[in-house]
């Protein structure tokens, strides 16, 4: 599985609107093949940048089937809105699965 890991700055006052945006866009992802699920994550040093995680089954997954598909679209206009700045996205490989205690 690949990680995809996208740093998002959202527009100061808009974080309740784009989290339920992303909450909606959960079923975008949920119809892309290859998609296994996403998790939202937002800084508490700074309340305006937000992580999310994304798990891909394969890095085409995302950057070609994905990127190329209508459903993109759907996830862009549902959240574009409310980005501050373009997102960095990378992606990663599980080097060592969570352990919990």
């Amino acid at each position: 599985m690949i990680l995809e890991l996208a740093q998002i700055r959202v527009i100061a006052g808009q974080n309740a609107a784009f989290e339920a945006a992303v909450a909606e866009a959960a079923s975008v992802f949920a119809r892309a093949p290859g998609c296994r699920g996403l998790q939202l994550l937002r800084g508490l040093e700074a309340p305006d940048s937000y992580s999310v995680l994304i798990g891909w089954d394969t890095l085409e997954a995302h950057t070609v089937d994905f990127r190329s598909s209508p459903l993109f679209q759907e996830w862009r206009a549902l959240v574009g809105p409310h980005f501050a700045a373009p997102p960095q996205v990378s992606h990663h490989a599980i080097a060592l699965p969570q352990v919990s205690f």
